[in-house]
């Protein structure tokens, strides 16, 4: 059984950076899609990054492009978000979420992945 796990949250001043880190345990991230998510509250859960397996599609939602980064390092078997120029309307918790590729499908920012981890916050504030 997948089971993902998020971490590198916690509380940062506006302009600076979190680096968010999932990892898995039952299987390699390197055959999956990978999505990273995110629901403050009283709000939908939103897709921010997704990045295909193996190299694959990348994409961002508007509100984060040249912001955050999403890579992998196969080495470490780890996926991460990098987080700069935070902002007070980034403050959520973070989610990230794992799915098989299905054929030349590119990643997807809709949140039907089949496994999710338990979250990480994030909280941006002065």
């Amino acid at each position: 059984q997948l089971q993902l796990v998020e971490s590198g949250g916690g509380l940062v001043q506006p302009g600076g950076s979190l680096r968010l880190s999932c990892t898995a345990s039952g299987f390699h991230l390197d055959y999956l899609d990978i999505g990273w998510f995110r629901q403050a509250p009283g709000k939908e859960r939103e897709g921010i990054s997704c990045r295909g397996s193996n190299g694959g599609s990348t994409k961002y939602v508007d509100s984060v492009k040249g912001r955050f980064t999403i890579s992998r390092d196969y080495a470490e078997d780890t996926v991460y978000l990098q987080m700069d120029n935070l902002k007070p309307e980034d403050t959520a918790v973070y989610y990230c979420a794992a799915d098989p590729p299905y054929g030349d499908r590119p990643c997807r920012l809709t949140d039907d992945y089949d496994y999710w981890g338990q979250g990480t916050q994030v909280t941006v504030s002065s």
